[in-house]
C-alpha cells in the first residue's frame, strides 16, 4: 500500500514538471505560428527542386 503513495507522489511531481515545461514553451512563443508549418509541408517538394537546381547551376558555370 505504501508503494501506491510513492507512485502517486512521483506521478504528481512529473505532471507538475510537464506543466511548467508547457507554460515555459507557451510564454516563449513556441506555439505562436500554427499556420506556417502546415503550408511549408505542402511546398516541401518545390523547395527541394529549387535547391537541386541551384546546386546544378554552379557546376554548369565551371565548365
Amino acid at each position: 500500500m505504501s508503494v501506491i503513495y510513492i507512485l502517486i507522489t512521483i506521478s504528481i511531481i512529473v505532471a507538475i514538471c510537464f506543466f511548467f515545461a508547457f507554460v515555459k514553451a507557451v510564454k516563449s512563443g513556441q506555439y505562436d505560428d500554427d499556420y506556417t508549418p502546415s503550408v511549408r509541408m505542402l511546398f516541401d517538394d518545390e523547395l527541394i527542386s529549387v535547391k537541386a537546381e541551384e546546386e546544378q547551376e554552379p557546376e554548369t558555370q565551371k565548365q
